[in-house]
């Protein structure tokens, strides 16, 4: 003779949260999500796009990630982890007979985070590699002079506007014909501490208790 158990329904002890995006965004709602436990939302990574956040379908391929790093009562707060354009949106841009010239640096901003950031600049027409690594170099004395003036919200704001990508493709035009510049992607690497820098991994107080219990 079998014995049955009764089977709980996990939806119903699941409490919905709203996700807020960082101050930069103006605490707009990022949509909701559900847990059994609000512990278990420290860490995770919510995916949107620029347009999601605007309104505007021509941002449509700018992706955002921001990962959830308290909650207070129905709310689940994030930060900025980075952003990326659609793979189809930059595939888009290349054309035949030109270069593509892609630097990678990290950065740190005014207010003490570190972010990697991938520049990539598309050429009119193809160039020499002497060019090449002209314009990369000047990607480079940009990005890495410019950042450290800029707080992180600054920083994200100049990136996403394109001022960034414009200025950076004003003094690279001097080299060689630019067609367009594009902050691909950037990363968070670091955030500041009382204690300094610290990696930006956000460890959840489940993890933090098994770890405890383990030792």
């Amino acid at each position: 003779m079998s014995s049955t158990r009764p089977v709980r329904d996990k939806w119903k002890i699941k409490k919905w949260y709203e996700v807020l995006a960082p101050e930069m965004f103006n605490y707009i709602s990022l949509g909701t999500i559900p847990a059994d436990d609000p512990d278990k939302l420290i860490g995770r990574v919510i995916e949107t796009t620029l347009y999601d956040i605007t309104g505007d379908i021509s941002q449509v391929h700018v992706k955002l990630y921001f990962q959830i790093i308290k909650v207070e009562g129905d709310k689940a707060y994030t930060w900025f982890k980075g952003h990326e354009l659609a793979r189809d949106y930059m595939r888009s841009l290349i054309r035949r007979k030109s270069s593509k010239i892609q630097g990678i640096f990290d950065i740190t901003t005014k207010d003490g985070y570190v972010l990697r950031i991938t520049i990539v600049t598309l050429t009119s027409y193809r160039c020499k590699s002497s060019q090449k690594r002209a314009i990369r170099k000047i990607m480079r004395d940009y990005i890495t002079s410019r950042a450290p003036e800029l707080t992180l919200a600054e920083l994200v704001s100049e990136i996403l506007g394109y001022k960034i990508s414009n200025e950076i493709a004003e003094y690279a035009r001097k080299i060689y014909p630019i067609r367009r510049v594009e902050v691909y992607k950037t990363k968070l690497l670091m955030v500041p501490t009382p204690e300094g820098p610290k990696p930006a991994v956000v460890i959840s107080p489940i993890q933090l208790r098994k770890s405890a219990s383990s030792a």
